[in-house]
């Protein structure tokens, strides 16, 4: 029978952090210890910040080790439309920032990834007709991009994207944060948020500010948000190893809609028909459903040609917003608001942490302003003092 709930990523070799308990004084509080929290504890314990980290339920218990698994450069639309919403000069440089940020994962995180390209195929002559323009546009940016055409479909590929162990990736952060200093803690939903103070069904920490880092579910904790970030359902499921086809990149169909990898074992991880699961897809309960299912695995089944048994079915939760650009900004006095990655969050969720301690902490706006665009303009509070340890 497949794992009910449990990603393929989970070797079940991780012993979770303990929960806080009592009072405790830093300078940043970081809520969700996802890549994005990850990230940026570790951007805060490189200006020598005192940290403490929450999490509801663990390390990368959301959608950061739930996913996918795809490394890609760029927004949530392809590069033409992003170019064509958000304009060329903040597309082509959103593009550039997260190749860079490829790179950096892939060094913060050894042997978690594999720059293996990353390949769009075309589910009808309309999509063909959008690659050949997506094409067109990342070509005359300099963006790698070429022409796909083999016998299992025709589109693009991407020869600087990756695939990597999202899951893996997190417990070394979290491992490689605690050696730096940072203090961590599971099993501690955060129950109410303050600038200077968080509260927890048994501890509070006390801080300078707080950074919220959790994508999916962030207009629960953060109320201000609702309407702008909307919280949905990302399903998937994995196979047993097989030799039944090879898959030597991430593939990503009818727009991205389905999505599936081969794992270095030969498993295929795939997720997808979001879009056909019908309204109730809106909803930040992250349990699989059998409609969704079923139509993975006949897609598993049909169109892959893959027949071995399904051993992992497992969903998780991810924020979006209207405009594909994700949210990054100071929404209470001391209290800034990261998430709605659109399914993005791998890549463009490290991006966001990187600046929004920038801007926090150094005031320094313009990593903001390549993401959001030049009429940002938030309220930067000061650089404070460094906090005592």
């Amino acid at each position: 029978m497949p794992v009910a709930y449990q990603p393929v990523w989970d070797d079940g070799s991780w012993t979770a952090f303990p929960p806080l308990q009592g009072p405790i004084t830093t300078g940043t509080c970081v809520i969700g210890l996802g890549g994005t929290g990850l990230t940026v504890i570790e951007e805060l314990l490189a200006r020598g910040e005192a940290v403490v980290g929450l999490d509801a339920a663990d390390v990368a218990a959301g959608a950061a080790g739930r996913n996918g698994g795809f490394l890609l450069a760029g927004t949530y639309d392809f590069y033409h439309d992003a170019v064509r919403k958000h304009g060329r000069d903040r597309a082509l440089a959103i593009y550039q920032a997260t190749l860079v940020e490829m790179q950096r994962i892939a060094d913060a995180a050894p042997g978690t990834v594999r720059f293996v390209g990353s390949r769009r195929i075309a589910a009808d002559d309309w999509e063909i007709g959008d690659c050949k323009a997506q094409m067109e546009a990342m070509q005359a940016d300099g963006l790698a991009c070429e022409w796909y055409d083999a016998a299992d479909g025709v589109g693009l590929t991407f020869a600087t994207d990756g695939a990597f162990n999202p899951l893996a990736r997190c417990r070394v952060l979290a491992q490689k944060a605690v050696r730096g200093g940072a203090q961590l803690f599971s099993r501690s939903p955060a129950t109410a948020v303050q600038g200077t103070r968080v509260e927890t069904a048994q501890g509070t920490v006390h801080c300078d500010r707080v950074i919220v880092a959790i994508d999916g579910r962030l207009e629960l904790l953060l109320p201000e948000l609702i309407g702008r970030v909307r919280t949905a359902r990302l399903q998937m499921l994995a196979t047993a190893p097989t030799t039944e086809i090879s898959v030597p990149a991430p593939m990503y169909y009818r727009e991205g809609h389905e999505y599936w990898q081969q794992l270095p074992d030969g498993s295929i991880a795939i997720g997808g028909f979001r879009d056909q699961g019908g309204p109730s897809e809106w909803t930040c309960d992250a349990t699989p459903t059998d409609t969704v299912q079923q139509l993975l695995e006949s897609f598993v089944r049909t169109h892959l040609g893959v027949h071995a048994p399904i051993t992992h079915r497992w969903a998780a939760s991810a924020g979006y917003t209207e405009s594909g650009l994700p949210v990054v900004e100071q929404v209470r006095e001391g209290v800034w608001a990261l998430g709605g990655y659109s399914g993005t969050g791998n890549v463009m969720g490290a991006v966001c942490g990187r600046a929004v301690v920038a801007a926090a902490l150094d005031g320094d706006v313009a990593p903001v302003r390549v993401l959001l665009g030049e009429h940002w303009l938030p309220e930067v509070p000061a650089v404070t003092a460094p906090s005592l340890s």
